[in-house]
């Protein structure tokens, strides 16, 4: 089940300082905590990412699913969330980018992590790319 896998991750992230083995040894992977669209509960959820300046670039993949993944809906709901990277833990609001810097973020993305790529292939949904802007950037 994806929520126990979820919380091994996150489990996994926290007593290592951001650092986790299996599939996402080595990958850049933030804590993205956002507060439910209609329950209003807190959900963290491991999400990687690419490094965009002081933004940290989220992919809406689902792994090529063709609906979004909750954690999207939640934060077009409510788009101030909390980030855990490393030891660090802060607000961020949540930008959907569109256009030809979504396209830029996304190959830059497929070339961190190519199975971005074939997610992209799975779906006929445009995937969205959301930037996580630090609150005091």
């Amino acid at each position: 089940m994806a929520n126990d896998f979820n919380q091994q991750v996150i489990d996994e992230f926290r007593a290592n300082a951001g650092r986790v083995g299996g599939m996402f040894e080595g990958a850049p992977l933030v804590l993205l905590t956002t507060t439910g669209a209609k329950s209003g509960k807190q959900h963290t959820t491991p999400v990687m990412y690419l490094a965009d300046g002081d933004r940290y670039v989220v992919i809406a993949s689902y792994a090529g699913s063709d609906q979004n993944p909750a954690w999207y809906h939640n934060l077009k709901a409510n788009p101030v969330a909390t980030v855990e990277v490393g030891t660090d833990t802060f607000q961020v609001k949540a930008v959907q980018i569109d256009g030809e810097e979504r396209d830029q973020l996304y190959a830059r993305m497929v070339a961190q992590a190519p199975g971005f790529a074939e997610y992209e292939r799975k779906t006929s949904r445009r995937i969205p790319v959301v930037a996580l802007v630090p609150e005091n950037a």
